[in-house]
Formats: structure tokens, sequence, C-alpha cells
């Protein structure tokens, strides 16, 4: 068992790091690896309602094109679609996480929260391998597109694509603001 000093040094040395060597490749075994860390997160009522694809090779090319037309219908700039053309071509893999619908609302609700949570998981699990990782958001009116293209059910939500590589800098330490707790004791 790690000690709270060890973990603390680890949630402190993750960092949001896009500059990796976009020709290196992951072996799938550790994507796989890292899938399964995320599985550990707490989950209510045991719904697992994470699902995962790993974009590599030509088919980054693909989906970079498919959000680029989504934003393009959405009315993104001309300039913004150019970019995002590329844009999932920057590391050797993108995760495509997403949360499954649930039964209900609330039961959705808490499979995103379960999700948010797996994907904490798999951003430590990086960093302890010496990967970069950044959690980046699916681009907006590129939610059904990219779970078709990564054939989730309907209705799934793209919650994260994760960029991984190898790293070519580390990235910069940030301040973050002291903590701040209320306690109520009656």
């Amino acid at each position: 068992m790690i000690n709270f000093e060890e973990f603390s040094k680890l949630v402190r040395a993750r960092r949001t790091n896009l500059v990796v060597d976009k020709d290196r490749p992951l072996d799938p075994g550790v994507v796989e690896q890292l899938c399964e860390l995320a599985m550990w997160a707490p989950n209510h009522k045991l719904t697992f309602p994470w699902v995962f694809t790993a974009v590599t090779g030509e088919a980054r090319a693909r989906l970079s094109n498919l959000a680029a037309d989504a934003m393009a219908r959405e009315g993104d700039s001309p300039a913004k679609v150019d970019r995002a053309r590329t844009k999932y071509q920057r590391a050797p893999v993108v995760l495509v996480v997403g949360t499954e619908v649930g039964e209900t609302q609330l039961r959705t609700e808490e499979n995103r929260d379960a999700v948010a949570a797996g994907i904490q998981n798999i951003l430590l699990g990086a960093t302890t391998l010496g990967l970069a990782s950044y959690w980046s958001s699916c681009p907006r009116g590129a939610n059904d597109d990219v779970a078709n293209f990564c054939e989730f059910r309907s209705g799934t939500h793209i919650t994260a694509m994760i960029y991984l590589g190898w790293p070519q800098r580390q990235a910069p330490g940030t301040m973050r603001p002291p903590v701040k707790v209320r306690t109520i004791t009656s």
C-alpha cells in the first residue's frame, strides 16, 4: 500500500501535457491497463457505465475530419474547423471515453460522475507510466458523430477525448489556491 505522501506527490505530479511524440506508438496493452484502472472508480449501483475506444493510426485523421465537419455544421469559424482537421493526430492515441445513459436522469448523472472519477484514474495511471496526457472535451455538436464512430450505444455522452503519448517535454508546474473547507458541527 502506498502512503499518503507518495499518493500526494503523484496527484501533484499529474499535469496536462500535449507536447508528445506523435509518431512513437503506445503498446495497446498499456491503454488496456489504463482503462482497467478506470473501472475501479466509485460507481453507484454498479452500472459500469464507461465505454472506451482507442483511436490510433489513420483512424485519428478520420476522427479529426468527423469532428471538423460537425464543427462546421455548428457554425465554427473556417480557421477553427481547419485546425480541427489535424487535431486528433497530435498524439499516437486518442482515448475516447463515453458515459452510457442511465435508466433515469439521476442515474445518468451518477454514471457521468463515475466516469469522470475513472478518467482521473486513467490520468494518474498515465503519469506513473511516464506518459503525457491531455483531457479534452468533445467538440460542440460532435457528440453523436463521435459516439457513432466509436460504435457506442445511442445516447452515450462523450465525457473525454484523452490524448496519450510519450512526452517531449515536462509540463510546467502550476500553483493552486489554498483549500477552503467549511466545517459545520451543529
